[in-house]
């Protein structure tokens, strides 16, 4: 620490911090464009100019190290006539357009002109025009004259979305941010550069033109959209969102939000929303109802089951990015009604994995310790596209020394320089594990589990092996890939042997924004009671589905919608019709994230609450108080909840840190493998849940162009196929027809097909074997 005076106050600061870091510290505000806590120092802007005795000239405070003694005046004559002279120089080419300019009242350089502007300009030469670029659907440039090459956005891209899209060309008065040979931007982070931009250069495609700043509300709420449980700030106006942008806390997503997160909204006021509750009729058709009509409907169709089959023939399907509260009363109201058929996790299809891994799986630390991780394993995971903010914390540690190593069947960019990688078809990363864990032994000279007897290690393996025995703070993470496997199981009993040879903290991503909160609401299938799974195999008599589209959020989804399809009655909570109207009898329309108060539950157990931040559209419902009115019709106890936070309280009652455990139960082992093709499917980031598919932009996206039968040009060959041609692709479930894409991160002997496309439904699960011709 070195001592240091700022303004006349005396202040310690790290050696080898700037003037603004400790000026900032002090509560000293020195006014400043291109300089970003997160960035790297750009030093270009030079609106941070401040007096520091026994220099010669002013000098950039984002840009000067602190030495022993320094003192800094931010506010002399010297320091403000050079703030000014910026300023002015600024001002040159920026466009006197405030009155339209959607960053108007949160500008930056609005604010700062105000304090060091003049009131007239002297430049009387004409300004310049800078040709709009083209970066995408989510990023407008159509006024990048106002840019004052400040470069944020271009650091951002670079460091913390880990790929350089945009940059500087030409130099002077011809300077322009562009992108790259007039590519779009596509990192699922892009759209924080608008938020860092200091002007209205880039904004916001959706929102502009919308609304005025002053004009909207704001209120914080949670994303449900991954189990990192990202802070929002939704801004409305009139009872309708507008915009979303994050909300700073440094130890869950820092300042920074997914794309996904900040664009979901756009699927909120849709045609497809469902407005009010509806009945089938005996002749088919759909017909609006009132809340009690409806509700009636439901008891009563409900009841017959019971009466009629029992009322293990009622199964309720939940979703993870349903609120604490919502499962919790969806569970309750299932087991009132005497069944144990209780779930959420659509994409869980391996039926021994709630025995083997008993406990309320989650990350296993902290999120924000995932930055002080030495040496890190992701086994299954997509994992860029399932838990951006995630890969966003391990891109920052990686430039610290972290070494970061994966098994997957598709070997993704993430950004960052991997360490080790095995790249295996999905039957086999059981395997792949049980090399690591024998060459983990051979290293320690320890035993390996008898059941790898005679697996012989690759170089790959001992690679991945060598850097995970190499580190002090040591994870190994399963991804939703992983998890959604049938042999999850086995994946995890594998990946714990691996963790606990090499003394390393062990954990699952989890997916959805409150899978964890799920386990603790009880929803999941009690001792006899069958996954949501099991319920959409076994087509039972009635069905209670909440905020659940079943044909693109389940596993199988065309066995799914015909699960309910023959069922006696079904129910569905949702908010959008055409999530429901294929399979329902009754549809209750209920709110989305943004229209209810709730709790989700990250990755690493925090639970986080919030308000609704609109009022509910048209005739839309709290799900939560949906479940409490049933419970009540029904005659139920324990239905007598007035508040949201009554709920919460029963479920969080006594802390959820103690009910927390990745304790693997099961036996490591080994898997076989087909012979056959085999299915690598991912959910594409922009396809995750109902929300997200009826985002325009976001649909616009790349990552959300049609799907295609990627496969490597080795596998591509083996099949005495070619680039150009069209497959029809059969699973034991039936066809598709797509053409070929090549792509040599998909493992050998595997087709990479998307999920959650309706183009890719045919094929039924994202598991299992496939068979090829040429259309």
């Amino acid at each position: 620490m070195v001592e240091i005076t700022i303004d006349g106050i005396k202040t310690e600061a790290p050696e080898g911090s700037m003037v603004i870091q400790a000026a900032h510290k002090l509560g000293v505000y020195v006014p400043h464009f291109c300089y970003h806590k997160k960035l790297s120092v750009a030093a270009n802007c030079r609106m941070c100019l401040v007096d520091v005795e026994k220099a010669p000239k002013a000098l950039p405070a984002c840009a000067t190290p602190v030495t022993n003694g320094m003192v800094v005046r931010t506010r002399s004559d010297r320091a403000i006539a050079a703030q000014k002279s910026v300023m002015e120089f600024l001002l040159i080419n920026h466009p006197l357009d405030c009155p339209v300019c959607d960053q108007g009242g949160e500008c930056q350089l609005q604010d700062l002109a105000v304090g060091y502007g003049g009131s007239a300009s002297r430049y009387q030469e004409p300004k310049r025009v800078v040709v709009a670029k083209d970066m995408g659907p989510l990023i407008s440039t159509d006024a990048m004259q106002r840019c004052i090459h400040c470069t944020r956005c271009v650091r951002f891209g670079e460091e913390i979305g880990g790929i350089q899209e945009i940059g500087m060309i030409n130099r002077g008065e011809f300077a322009e941010i562009t992108t790259f040979v007039g590519k779009a931007v596509e990192s699922e982070l892009s759209g924080n550069m608008i938020d860092i931009c200091p002007v209205g250069a880039l904004l916001s495609k959706p929102f502009k033109f919308s609304a005025r700043t002053w004009e909207m509300a704001r209120r914080f709420s949670v994303s449900p959209h991954d189990s990192l449980g990202a802070n929002l700030v939704v801004q409305s106006k009139l009872d309708r969102v507008l915009r979303v942008v994050p909300f700073e806390n440094e130890e869950v997503n820092e300042c920074w939000i997914s794309d996904r997160d900040r664009f979901s909204y756009e699927g909120l006021y849709v045609q497809d929303r469902l407005a009010h509750p509806m009945v089938r009729g005996e002749d088919g058709q759909w017909r609006e109802a009132s809340w009690a009509d409806a509700l009636q409907v439901v008891v009563h169709g409900l009841n017959t089951v019971r009466e009629h089959y029992g009322a293990e023939q009622i199964g309720a399907i939940g979703s993870p990015t349903a609120t604490t509260e919502e499962l919790a009363l969806l569970a309750r109201l299932t087991r009132a009604l005497g069944s144990e058929n209780v779930d959420f996790r659509l994409r869980q299809i391996d039926p021994a994995f709630d025995q083997a891994v008993p406990g309320t799986p989650w990350l296993g630390m902290p999120i924000a310790e995932l930055g002080t991780l030495d040496r890190v394993l992701v086994v299954g995971s997509f994992l860029r596209k399932d838990h951006p903010l995630m890969a966003q914390r391990l891109r920052q540690a990686v430039k610290s020394g972290t070494q970061v190593s994966f098994i997957d069947s598709a070997a993704d960019d993430p950004l960052f320089p991997v360490t080790g990688r095995m790249t295996v078809a999905p039957s086999q990363l059981p395997n792949a594990l049980a090399e690591v864990a024998v060459a983990l032994a051979a290293t320690g000279g320890a035993q390996a589990p008898g059941a790898f007897a005679g697996v012989e290690p690759s170089e790959a393996a001992r690679a991945i092996a060598a850097s995970l025995a190499s580190g002090e703070r040591v994870g190994v993470l399963i991804g939703n890939m992983a998890v959604a496997s049938n042999l999850a199981s086995l994946i995890s009993a594998n990946a714990s042997a691996v963790a606990k040879a090499c003394n390393a903290r062990f954990g699952f991503l989890t997916a959805g924004g409150n899978t964890v909160g799920g386990y603790l609401a009880g929803a999941v299938p009690a001792s006899g009671g069958l996954t949501a799974e099991q319920m959409l195999q076994q087509s039972l008599k009635a069905y209670i589905v909440l905020h659940t589209e079943p044909a693109l959020d389940s596993d199988n989804g065309i066995q799914a919608v015909q699960s309910l399809k023959s069922s006696g009655f079904s129910v569905a909570l949702t908010s959008f019709r055409s999530a429901a109207q294929d399979w329902a009898d009754v549809m209750l329309p209920v709110a989305p994230f943004t229209e209810t108060s709730g709790t989700f539950v990250n990755a690493e157990g925090r639970a986080q609450s919030f308000k609704g931040v609109a009022a509910p559209y048209a005739d839309t419902r709290p799900a939560w108080k949906v479940l409490r009115v049933l419970g009540n019709l029904f005659e139920l106890q324990g239905f007598d909840d007035e508040t949201s936070e009554s709920v919460r309280d029963t479920v969080l009652v006594g802390g959820v840190d103690a009910r927390l455990s990745n304790e693997v139960v099961a036996q490591p082992g080994l898997s076989q493998k087909p012979n056959g093709l085999e299915r690598v499917a991912e959910v594409p980031i922009y396809r995750s849940d109902a929300l997200v598919r009826r985002s325009a932009p976001l649909q616009q996206a790349p990552a959300s162009h049609a799907p295609q039968a990627r496969m490597t040009a080795e596998t591509l060959a083996g099949l005495g196929l070619q680039q150009a041609d069209v497959l029809n692709i059969r699973s034991a479930h039936g066809q598709i027809t797509l053409p070929v894409q090549l792509d040599e991160t998909v493992a050998p002997g595997c087709l990479r097909i998307a999920a959650a496309f309706d183009a890719t439904l045919a094929l039924g699960s994202g598991f299992g074997e496939l068979t090829v011709e040429r259309a």
